[in-house]
């Protein structure tokens, strides 16, 4: 409350007046703003800046005012705590209501069943009134399974109504989506909850056995569980890796049309037990070759007595059906075997497998047998036609062993360790005709491939053109027969000594000092004949006295570690 003390007049009615000198009439500020937050503050002056003639409340305070009693008229009330208010979804929060049926499906076209049982599972969540409907899943059994209807408010009716808890019940027909339930009974959950609502439920159901399962049941036999062998696989491994046991064997198919019997090899591999049949083709037996006729694997002794009526050509054995596999104790040498339907005879093993066995099963014998070869098989001996006089005879000889011929084998060492190393002889042609006096050719021999090429030097006024008289060639000696030659060597090029090529006569006169050198290295296979007369034509050249000459040629006769011994000491 404000007043006007400049004037003086006292604050009654009739008496007041308006200040015209007054020009601010705004209200003061009560809110204000600290830190961004918004504060109530207390006017300190009036309307226009006017002082306060009175302590003024806070604006709570005033909010207070109302509803303060005064205690010495009427006394304390007697409060009570008001109940605080739970909302349904937060009461029913993750409680669910469970029950269990089935429904019938109608099947089609199918002869062993007209109709199947599929159990469900409905959950009614209690916080909105959804329901869903799950189907277990089974393995194996070939129907979309699972969630059938998910999780939503289910129609009664066509009034717009749902499905309530106090709808359900045990032992009653639930049809939604024109598929017609039956509630069979419930967990103990929802028992106590429907029973402390007041709804009395009905005796629970089993739910029917499916008549298709129910058949199958009986057809099938029963699970024999067996012990877990104490068998160490991994030592087997371990011991047994890469040893494989080898056996030679008949497979006799006479039986069948235009059957044969054919040999065979059949491997055992100790490491897992398996099995393996090779077949040995014969060359021009007119068989396709192919490699293995029953690939490795693990081979069935006797099969359960259960599974022997199905049919072997569909059933897939395994270590339930089979009731033994073959083992090493099974292949005895002499005695008939049956694998895979088919009859082996063993006649033969390898030298491991022997031992193996002795080793291992020495009450086992081992002992190869004789079998008869087949009807009508004949032993023929390759003959090889005398050599014609085309060719060396080496290759003519490909041409009867090959049906492509095939280049003769060379011997390696030999042209690695004497590649371009030659024997220089001279010689003349030793024929009756005139005309060949005065020839000379040099003959050349190729230590490398035992060759012999021959060249022939130009005279003047000869009237014969010089070159080439002969290609390197092999030349066979005129005492061997054609088809066990004998070609010529170091050791027969003796100077003096006459060399028939291709029926031409050459008369040997001399030779180069390499030739003489290498003799003297190769003097264990040279003959002391063939050294002494090159040694001697060297010497009388080099204009070496007879005498000396001679017993240079005595030492040569020595043996070998004497000669040696010469050599050294500069003799």
């Amino acid at each position: 409350m404000s007043y006007n003390s400049s004037h003086g007049f006292s604050f009654m009615p009739g008496y007041t007046c308006r200040d015209i000198t007054k020009s601010a009439f705004h209200k003061p500020q009560t809110l204000a703003y600290k830190n961004g937050y918004g504060l109530p503050e207390r006017p300190k002056v009036g309307i226009g800046h006017e002082p306060l003639l009175s302590k003024q409340l806070s604006l709570n305070e005033a909010k207070q005012v109302p509803n303060e009693t005064p205690l010495l008229s009427y006394g304390s009330p007697a409060k009570s705590r008001p109940l605080d208010f739970i909302p349904a979804h937060v009461v029913y929060d993750k409680k669910v209501l469970r029950f269990f049926g089935y429904f019938q499906e109608t099947v089609h076209h199918s002869p062993d069943e007209e109709y199947r049982v599929r159990p469900v599972v409905f959950y009614y969540h209690l916080e909105d009134d959804s329901m869903c409907v799950v189907e277990p899943t089974v393995e194996n059994s070939g129907i979309p399974q699972g969630k059938l209807i998910k999780r939503q408010r289910l129609p009664k009716n066509d009034r717009g109504e749902h499905y309530h808890w106090k709808d359900l019940n045990v032992a009653m027909d639930l049809c939604v989506y024109g598929i017609k339930y039956r509630i069979t009974h419930c967990d103990s959950y929802t028992q106590e909850f429907m029973e402390s609502q007041g709804v009395v439920l009905n005796d629970p159901e089993l739910i029917p056995a499916d008549p298709y399962v129910r058949h199958r049941t009986k057809l099938q036999p029963s699970i024999a569980y067996s012990t877990p062998s104490d068998f160490d696989r991994l030592k087997q491994f371990i011991t047994m890796d890469r040893k494989v046991l080898r056996f030679f064997a008949l497979w006799d198919n006479t039986d069948r049309l235009f059957g044969d019997s054919l040999p065979v090899a059949i491997q055992y591999y100790l490491v897992d037990d398996s099995v393996e049949i090779r077949e040995l083709h014969e060359p021009n037996s007119g068989r396709d070759p192919f490699p293995v006729l029953l690939r490795r694997q693990k081979v069935p002794k006797a099969i359960k007595p259960a599974c022997e009526p199905f049919p072997s050509c569909v059933l897939e054995l395994s270590a339930q059906e089979v009731h033994e596999f073959y083992s090493p104790r099974d292949f005895l040498i002499g005695e008939t075997l049956k694998l895979m339907g088919r009859n082996f005879l063993l006649y033969d093993c390898d030298e491991f497998t022997r031992a193996y066995y002795q080793h291992n099963h020495p009450d086992i014998p081992v002992k190869p047998i004789q079998v008869e070869k087949k009807r009508g098989q004949k032993e023929t001996h390759r003959v090889i036609p005398s050599y014609n006089g085309w060719g060396s005879l080496e290759d003519s000889l490909q041409n009867c062993l090959h049906l492509i011929p095939e280049p003769p084998k060379k011997d390696l060492m030999k042209l690695l360790e004497k590649d371009r190393i030659v024997l220089r002889y001279a010689a003349i042609l030793d024929s009756q005709n005139p005309q060949d006096v005065g020839r000379r050719f040099v003959l050349t021999y190729y230590l490398c491939n035992d060759m012999i090429s021959i060249w022939e030097t130009a005279t003047r006024n000869s009237g014969i053109i010089g070159g080439k008289f002969l290609e390197k060639t092999r030349i066979p000696k005129p005492s061997s027969s054609v088809d066990d030659p004998q070609y010529y060597g170091p050791a027969d090029f003796a100077i003096g000594s006459i060399i028939e090529v291709f029926k031409h006569r050459f008369l040997l006169t001399d030779a180069d000092h390499y030739v003489l050198k290498y003799l003297e290295s190769e003097s264990d296979r040279i003959p002391a004949e063939t050294l002494n007369s090159v040694r001697q034509r060297l010497a009388v050249e080099m204009g070496v006295p007879q005498e000396q000459s001679q017993t240079e040629a005595s030492a040569l006769a020595l043996p070998a570690d004497l000669a040696s011994g010469a050599e050294i000491a500069g003799v």
